[in-house]
Formats: C-alpha cells, structure tokens, sequence
C-alpha cells in the first residue's frame, strides 16, 4: 500500500473523467444474459468491475478482448457454484438476483467489509419468488437456489437501490411476468432509470408506474453494442476541485445520460461556483462558495466530495436525505465527518447526513479512509483548501472507480508526494 502527501495547489487544465462504472456493472451483466454477442466499449476497468467479469464467466458468458473494449457471448448459462465478489457491492447484489433464476445452488461471497454490508430485503424479496435463501444473519456470504418464476414480490427500498435493480435485471430471464412493489423510501433512484435504460437498450420490456416496476418475462435479452458513457460520480472530484482553487474543464460528459451524479452540476451552482457548460464540456472556476442544504437521497455517491465542497464555504450547510450512507463501503456518514474534521474542518454527524460549519481554510492532517475510494479521493481535492499536507495510506483504493486519479490531478496541478 502506497501513502502519500497531497499539498494542494492551483489546478488548471482538463480532464477526462473514466467511464462509468455502475453502467459498466450493468452492461456486463446485460450482455451476458443476452443469447448472442454483445461488444461492450470504453468499459471501466477496475477492481470492482473485474469482479463482475469474473462473475460473468463463473455462469457460462464467454468474454474476450484486451483493455476497455470486451466481447461478451451469453445465452448458455448455468449456475456459477461459488463466486467470490470482492469488495464489489454491486456484483454482490445484482448477481445474487441473476442467481436466482439457476435451478441450483450458487454462493456469493465477498472480503471482510462486503460481508458486513446488507442483503437481507434482496433475500427476502427473492424468497417471495419460491427461491431458497441462506445468508449470515442477512449478511453474506449468501446462498441462493431457484428458480424464480416471477410474480409480484414487495421490497423495502430505504437500503440500497442495487437490491431493485437485481429483482429487475433477471426478470426477463424469468418464466412469468415480474411486478415489483417498492414499499417505504426510494434511495438512490436515478440508478434504477440508468437500470430501466439499459434493460431497454438490450431488449427488455419494462416500465415503471411510480413505486410499481412491471417487467415482461420469458423475453430475455437481445446482443446489443454498447459504449459506456463518462462517469458524472467521478468526474466530482476534478470538478470540485475547479471550485476549490482553480479553472478545470472535464469533458467527454453527456448531460442527457440519465445518471443521477450529473446532479453535481446543479449543486456546484447552488453553492456559488463558477460553472460553464458547452455540449460535453464541463468548466468550474474558483469563486467564493456559500453554504447551502442539499438533499443527497438520490445522489449519495456525492456526498463525501459535497462535504469537501462545503468544508469552506460561508456559512453553514446541511447535507440531508441519505441514511443508506451508513451501508456503504464504509459507515460513510461516519467517516466523511472524521475525514472533514481530521483536517481542521467542523462537522457533524446526523442520521441521514451531516451539519458542516464552514471555515475560511483547513489545516490538513492524517486522514483515514477506511479503504473508500469516494473518501481518499474527496480528502486529496480537500487539500487544495488546506494550510498544510493532508496524508492518508492506501492510496491505490482510488482503483476502484477512478485508476489514475493521482496522476490525473497531479497533470493539472495537484502537488503530491509519496511519503
């Protein structure tokens, strides 16, 4: 594990955020389950994003193909055995539901902190369904026995939009038409219209009627050629970074792509930055930042790098909406508080998000991220508003969704250091 110094500085220039990755996950899936050959392009590939190939594999895909571009021919699968998701949340939950549809046994197992992430309203929707279950106490590593036929199952959406998805996903695999009644709060809901799109684009049939998703079954899925689009999640942290001390410009960004994260756009204006938006090109400029509240219910990701945002604007702010923070890879409700005042920041935590006085600079100081890759990168963008070094180890968890994050930052100004 690498540790490092960020000392901050004045960025200017432009960047190329990586594609997403949570339609990466989803593509993969898709075209797997698709009879036929898909060409999945610009994929993200990372630590998480390998994991699903991996997945992809264990149940019969065959993948091909070197670097961001893969050849993916599904249609005769089987259920995987055992597979191991890593510390990929979303391998985890989706392909537990992909699982389901196997008349066998498949268990799903991850690292220590995938297996203190919940699964419990997955399981218990699938069950619904007549598919056996098995998990630790609604924790993984999971077991799961179908096959799903379909039907109408109910779910608790206050967790985790990725339990929705899964039910989604597999519905046309299934031998009976699929409705899904979300019951309680919505979290992370733009995810479930990047779902529904890309289920679309490979063939389903699938609507939404507010908290009621009905699916086709029996249909499958059909080839599709698909490019990933830019991810908004990650194209955060350059463009908070503009915000903070500078004029950065991401580009390659399609502001009618039904990503959720674009919302970083509307949440940088309401915090006072300087923002420009030219087709796919995104500009922020430095400008003096007021607080403001923000609800992050369906934008979550977002939240550690709003927190930085805020960190030094005037006035107070409050970061409201997002209980199911406490699911992720980290407590992160928890952990962006201790990062934003381990630096000299003033925040507090409340159950849905955090109260944060901003201050005119931070001091810097020794960070811990838990492994996050949303937190060790919000910390180094918060080092441009720090009098001194902000330092953390493990810097390679950037991985995840952002590989090259360092040497990115550091072409447009970033000063870092190994340490």
């Amino acid at each position: 594990m690498t540790s490092m110094a960020f000392h901050g500085g004045r960025l200017e220039g432009t960047v190329s955020p990586p594609p997403s990755k949570s339609h990466t996950h989803r593509a993969f899936f898709l075209a797997s389950m698709a009879r036929g050959r898909s060409v999945v392009s610009n994929a993200l590939m990372s630590a998480d994003t390998r994991a699903t190939l991996a997945a992809c594999r264990a149940m019969g895909a065959d993948v091909e193909g070197d670097g961001d571009v893969k050849t993916i021919t599904g249609g005769d699968l089987h259920a995987p055995g055992f597979v191991d998701a890593e510390n990929s949340g979303t391998t985890m939950r989706i392909f537990a539901g992909i699982c389901s549809m196997f008349d066998g046994e498949s268990t799903i197992t991850g690292d220590d902190s995938l297996r203190k992430r919940p699964m419990g309203p997955l399981l218990s929707a699938l069950e619904q369904t007549g598919t056996v279950c098995g998990s630790d106490n609604g924790l993984p590593p999971v077991t799961v026995r179908g096959p799903n036929r379909g039907g109408r199952v109910s779910i608790d959406g206050g967790v985790s939009s990725q339990f929705i998805t899964s039910l989604l996903m597999v519905s046309p695999m299934l031998e009976r038409d699929s409705e899904i009644t979300v019951e309680g709060d919505m979290v992370s809901a733009p995810y479930l219209d990047v779902t529904l799109h890309m289920m679309h684009l490979f063939g389903a049939d699938a609507e939404r009627d507010g908290n009621v998703f009905r699916v086709r079954g029996g249909t499958g899925y059909r080839p599709f050629d698909y490019m990933v689009p830019a991810d908004f999640s990650s194209a955060a942290f350059p463009l908070v970074a503009g915000a903070l001390g500078g004029r950065v410009t991401v580009r390659g960004m399609d502001m009618d792509d039904p990503q959720g994260d674009k919302a970083i756009v509307d949440i940088l204006r309401m915090a006072g930055a300087d923002v420009e938006v030219n087709g796919t090109e995104i500009t922020v400029s430095e400008s003096e930042l007021k607080g403001c509240e923000v609800d992050m219910g369906s934008v979550p990701d977002l939240f550690p790098v709003v927190a930085v945002l805020l960190s030094t604007a005037k006035g107070d702010s409050r970061l409201y909406g997002a209980p199911q923070l406490k699911f992720k890879e980290s407590n992160r409700i928890e952990t962006v508080v201790n990062m934003i005042n381990a630096i000299g920041g003033d925040a507090v935590a409340t159950d849905d998000g955090c109260i944060i006085h901003g201050r005119p600079r931070l001091k810097g100081g020794a960070i811990v991220h838990k492994g996050d890759h949303r937190i060790m990168m919000s910390a180094a963008v918060a080092s441009i508003v720090c009098d001194g070094p902000v330092t953390m180890d493990d810097v390679e968890c950037c991985a995840v969704s952002y590989p090259g994050f360092p040497e990115e930052m550091a072409a447009i100004g970033m000063r870092e250091e190994v340490i």
